[in-house]
């Protein structure tokens, strides 16, 4: 495959590929053949509790196969994407399904340089005090103006709600034993809603894919400007001539990144972009599911990343190595921590049982980093001297390896992104998954309804408040 990339960046192609050789040569070329077939509805699988285990729906988006490490977007292994593509090719890729030619590139990328600038969205979201919220919060509200400014979704809920079907008939359907019908009974009606007569010609219909796009371009911007604003400073306007990480980085910190930097931004982004049904993709689904529109499906993505047991992970890995402050620590912090059996964030994962394909690419990316940014010397040794104790422990013995948050933010940090604003930077990069996850269900859609089963009691007697 052709290089694309110039000399300064060439050689982060080959610590991929190096990478890539080193993994190839641990596990075997064979898929699960159980979870890479397609279904023949009703399925039989065994669930645990919060639904895992469940299969919910096919999909060509992407796959991960925990016991191999791999990562899948669309066919393509994570790796030969990181050594070769760009964020705004892969952001193409999976909600398109095909990687773009030349011509649908440049268009692609011009859409998306349209479509960051969104001063009336800025100029809204700085009217509330997004120096005190949660960095989450106000990216979840500035997606949500982002709706309002970008699309005619409000102009025509009246009409809305007119084709709708009573309050929950979507259910009954589903409280019978599910056949593999095509469709359930009852369910809203499934055509495009209209445009208003009263409606802009420039507003967006919420569900298209051209909202895809808005959502990819757009949430970089309103994450940069809440940086900047969290950090009592004005919205930085982007840049044409930069790609989507440049200007991430350059809305961030107000600094064009050097070419070396950019890549990595870039490869970051490419990384995070999907991941299977993890619970902020879910999230998204189940809320597109119900027939409401890509915005607030990425917003309900961007409020289950918010939670600790989903983002936030690389959040404390900084805080652990500042913590040790010296690679002469480790093994004592280490050994303290053992012995009160306490997990070590930025290891283990729930779905890997090896490296971490992605881990696998950001830790020499993290070396190359260090040489540009020699005041993170330190703590890159902290951090090698951290994974040598567990790997050589938890490791052997129980399948514990690095996952992607252990490298992910000493690079943020590397790339002057404070840490407080690591999950909005998981987020930039999701959206692309999300928003491909969403789209590509909605086209059999089926609104999710599970069952719960009741535990509780039967023929209480009702009480009299005045006998209680």
């Amino acid at each position: 495959m052709k290089k694309t990339f110039s000399s300064e960046t060439e050689q982060i192609s080959e610590v991929i590929l190096k990478a890539k050789e080193k993994a190839c040569s641990e596990t075997s070329a064979e898929p699960e053949p159980d979870l890479t077939q397609k279904i023949e509805w009703p399925l039989t699988c065994t669930v645990g509790p919060g639904l895992e285990g469940a299969i919910a729906c096919e999909t060509e988006v992407g796959y991960v196969n925990g016991s191999k490490g791999w990562l899948i977007y669309r066919g393509y292994d994570i790796f030969d994407l990181c050594a070769y593509s760009t964020f705004e090719e892969v952001s193409y890729l999976l909600v398109n399904g095909k990687l773009p030619k030349e011509k649908q590139l440049a268009a692609f990328k011009k859409k998306l340089a349209e479509n960051r600038h969104l001063n009336e969205t800025q100029r809204l979201l700085m009217s509330f005090p997004v120096e005190n919220m949660n960095p989450m919060a106000a990216l979840r509200l500035g997606t949500n103006l982002m709706r309002q400014k970008q699309t005619f979704r409000d102009e025509e809920a009246a009409e809305l709600k007119a084709e709708a079907i009573a309050a929950d008939e979507d259910s009954i359907a589903m409280e019978t034993k599910p056949h593999g019908d095509a469709h359930a009974i009852y369910e809203f009606k499934r055509s495009q809603v209209k445009r208003p007569r009263s409606s802009d010609i420039t507003l967006l219909n919420a569900e298209s894919l051209e909202s895809c796009y808005c959502l990819i371009s757009g949430v970089a911007t309103i994450a940069a400007a809440i940086a900047r604003l969290r950090n009592r400073k004005l919205p930085l306007e982007p840049l044409t001539e930069l790609s989507h990480a440049a200007n991430l980085l350059y809305m961030i910190t107000g600094k064009i990144p050097t070419p070396v930097e950019e890549r990595i931004m870039d490869i970051c982004l490419i990384l995070h972009a999907d991941h299977g049904m993890n619970a902020s993709t879910f999230a998204s689904m189940v809320v597109a599911s119900t027939l409401s529109d890509v915005y607030f499906s990425i917003g309900a993505g961007i409020a289950a990343l918010n939670g600790p047991l989903h983002g936030g992970a690389n959040e404390q890995v900084m805080r652990i190595l500042r913590e040790i402050g010296d690679p002469k620590e480790v093994p004592s912090w280490y050994a303290a921590q053992r012995e009160a059996k306490q997990k070590i964030s930025g290891f283990g994962h729930r779905v890997y049982k090896t490296y971490d394909p992605r881990a696998r690419i950001l830790a020499p990316l993290a070396k190359i980093l260090v040489a540009s940014h020699p005041e993170m010397k330190k703590l890159y040794k902290v951090a090698t001297a951290l994974e040598k104790e567990v790997v050589a422990t938890l490791g052997k013995n129980k399948n514990i390896f690095p996952n992607v948050d252990y490298y992910s933010g000493f690079i943020y940090n590397s790339l002057s992104i404070p840490t407080d604003f690591f999950t909005p930077m998981f987020a930039v990069a999701r959206v692309s998954g999300w928003t491909a996850r969403v789209f590509e269900y909605l086209q059999n859609n089926r609104i999710f309804r599970p069952r719960a089963m009741y535990v509780g009691k039967f023929d209480r007697k009702y009480t009299p408040l005045t006998k209680r």
